[in-house]
């Protein structure tokens, strides 16, 4: 059975149809790209499936069940959560009270009680400061827990933004732009991390990303979008060489190569 299926997902802005009647399915354990011009549609599922917009049709159904239309914070208690293209953190906070943050925000301990240290029990405050820790020795950015979150390089904030993710323990795992504004380095650090995320914790992988090297050498599965509609659907080779998928993108056989 598959871990998320999207039945006729759509999304109209006004007239405009962002995402039109789109139908997949991820198994457990895949990691399965979503990419497509700019405009076609990509963050807009993203964000159906996340909760944060309703869909206009269509439904959304994860691990059995119908999240169709669930705020994002009951999205997330049902082990689905995502990272955003733009970097989301609390600069002023430490990496450790990131982490932490995050787990309370979508947690039944509230998440003031954790800025203000008042959470219910001391049990509760230690398993997830245990959890938090935990995370960051699997990201290999421990040594970092007291740094500011702003005074990181962009390549560690970014990793950062991957750990406020696991910490609610996904069992799926949605990557928007993962890699955007990295330089080769970082790039690679992070799909070595996206791969051992898949392999070593169990978690199904579901990205956005323009870098289309990272989007071949890492997904098992690429479902392309254009204007709102799959257009198509397989794997990283029969991608590269699908002719509508090299109109959509214009001719720029490079992109996908």
């Amino acid at each position: 059975m598959a871990l998320l299926e999207l039945h006729g997902l759509s999304k109209q802005f006004g007239g405009l149809a962002a995402v039109d009647g789109l139908d997949l399915a991820i198994p457990p354990g895949e990691v399965r790209g979503l990419i497509g011009p700019n405009g076609a549609g990509k963050t807009t599922a993203f964000n159906m499936i996340s909760g944060v917009y309703k869909p206009t049709k269509g439904r959304v159904i994860f691990d059995g069940k119908d999240i169709t239309g669930l705020p994002a914070h009951e999205v997330a208690r049902r082990q689905l959560s995502r990272t955003f293209q733009l970097t989301t953190l609390f600069r002023e906070f430490t990496v450790l009270r990131n982490l932490l943050a995050a787990y309370h925000l979508f947690c039944k301990a509230g998440f003031w009680n954790s800025v203000l240290n008042t959470s219910r029990s001391k049990k509760e405050e230690d398993q997830f400061m245990e959890n938090a820790l935990e995370t960051l020795r699997f990201l290999g950015i421990e040594d970092l827990k007291n740094e500011i979150a702003k005074n990181l390089p962009y390549g560690h904030q970014r990793v950062m933004t991957l750990g406020m993710a696991l910490i609610l323990r996904p069992k799926l795992l949605m990557l928007d732009e993962p890699v955007s504004g990295m330089n080769l380095q970082e790039t690679k650090n992070m799909m070595d991390k996206i791969k051992e995320t898949r392999d070593k914790k169990n978690v199904t992988i579901f990205l956005v990303e323009h870098n289309m090297k990272a989007v071949m050498d890492i997904c098992d599965c690429i479902t392309v979008l254009s204007f709102g509609k799959k257009i198509a659907e397989g794997t990283p080779q029969e991608i590269k060489t699908n002719p509508a998928v090299i109109e959509a993108y214009l001719g720029v056989e490079d992109h996908v190569a």
